[in-house]
């Protein structure tokens, strides 16, 4: 499949290809994408872009190596570099400090976006700063389309087809949870973990968390409401899922799935994808044993109280790290692993025995995943007749096509009706 045609010098361009995931992402285009792509790696250094260009070669001699694009981080610099590249991958973090320029500089020129940020609140605010300009200019911005938050929405996106497709039905309660996970956060994550409450007060962070906070319109179906022993000890237990407790990615995957549903139910060439009124969203992970998950439970409760309220704690914690542009080996990330489970429940009447269930799982580095769901939506906007106008988008507005081409690339989606349990 051909690109679109564009006027530019650059079909994409890898802004922070010699950071950690940057690198990743830079190794994923030379593997996957076609080889006729025009393309640059972009940053300060370049000594350090020019050892990435050697990475790449060295992986696939046979393809066109990336031109290099010297960029430093303010609007002069990333205005110029958006100018010139259809398309624009930025892995510059923690994006709460250093992500608007990038941000603005594409909303601002047309320029397509997409990042691996998980700082909802940081996505608040840019929808609130650049959506307006985003429509004007065409650019269709994607934030939190890495691990964060493409395999809830994904997921979501692919059960809520399923149940239109086979029950035509909408769909009711989603739930979603992680059911196995090996791996370690790079430096970046952590340094994006440890100063978020340093650029943001609190009460954004948890107002970016509240239902809906990020959709352009409000639904005001409630989720299942949690018993007060579930509350209190944090288990909860789920037919086909089983027994799950509260997970530290939450709220910021939900804020996602949520502005899909309000952008499904908003934007003309999405609508026929609307989730329907009764939708609701809940997500976990599984808790091996009753006393493991109410240790997840707590751990999170006071871990998130000390990062919110305690500054010498966050200092201490920089000490001890690791720091950004580190991360897991080549060799640990061989070991990694992911696999995330879920189930959608017709939204129906009378009340049917089906459900919607979901598996997802990659094998290999979380990072990997993260550079693969980036590359393959920019490859997505760069092919895919989309019908996307201009604003600030989610992983499942890209729809089917993305879906298969992730599947190509590793990550595994498998969505069947199945029997719902009481």
């Amino acid at each position: 499949m051909s690109f679109k045609k564009h006027s530019r010098q650059y079909d994409l361009v890898v802004f922070g290809a010699t950071g950690y995931t940057g690198a990743l992402v830079a190794e994923h285009i030379t593997t996957h994408l076609p080889t006729d792509l025009k393309w640059a790696v972009a940053g300060r250094s370049a000594e350090k872009l020019q050892n990435v260009i050697s990475e790449c070669r060295a992986l696939n001699p046979d393809r066109r190596a990336p031109d290099i694009e010297i960029c430093s981080l303010n609007d002069a610099d990333l205005g110029a570099l958006a100018k010139k590249t259809f398309a624009l991958i930025t892995t510059v973090g923690p994006y709460a400090k250093y992500g608007e320029y990038a941000f603005k500089a594409c909303a601002e020129n047309g320029t397509h976006y997409f990042d691996c940020t998980g700082e909802a609140v940081w996505h608040m605010s840019m929808i609130k700063k650049y959506e307006a300009t985003a429509k004007a200019t065409g650019a269709c911005l994607f934030p939190q389309a890495g691990i964060e938050s493409a395999p809830s929405d994904l997921m979501t996106f692919s059960m809520a087809s399923l149940l239109r497709s086979t029950l035509s039905a909408p769909v009711g309660d989603v739930v979603v949870k992680i059911h196995a996970i090996r791996g370690a956060p790079s430096g970046g994550t952590l340094s994006t973990v440890l100063g978020l409450f340093d650029v943001f007060h609190w009460k954004e962070v948890a107002k970016s968390h509240k239902p809906y906070a990020l959709s352009p319109t409000t639904n005001p179906k409630q989720a299942p409401s949690p018993s007060l022993l579930s509350r209190l000890i944090g288990l909860y237990s789920i037919p086909n899922l089983g027994l799950v407790s509260n997970s530290v990615t939450s709220g910021t995957n939900r804020a996602v799935v949520q502005r899909t549903w309000g952008l499904f139910k908003r934007e003309p060439s999405l609508q026929k994808h609307f989730y329907g009124a009764n939708f609701t969203y809940r997500e976990f992970i599984r808790a091996k044993t009753p006393a493991k998950g109410m240790m997840m439970h707590y751990g999170l409760i006071f871990g998130g109280l000390l990062l919110m309220f305690c500054p010498p704690f966050r200092r201490m914690l920089r000490k001890y790290v690791s720091q950004p542009g580190e991360g897991p080996s080549k060799e640990a990330q061989e070991k990694e692993y992911i696999q995330l489970q879920g189930v959608a429940t017709p939204d129906i009447q009378p009340n049917t025995d089906k459900q919607a269930w979901c598996k997802a799982e990659f094998s290999g580095g979380m990072y990997k995943l993260t550079a693969t769901f980036l590359s393959e939506a920019a490859c997505s906007m760069l092919q895919d007749d989309t019908k996307l106008s201009g604003g600030v988008y989610t992983p499942a507005c890209l729809g089917h096509g993305y879906i298969d081409r992730l599947n190509d690339a590793g990550f595994r989606m498998e969505t069947k009706i199945i029997d719902s349990q009481q």
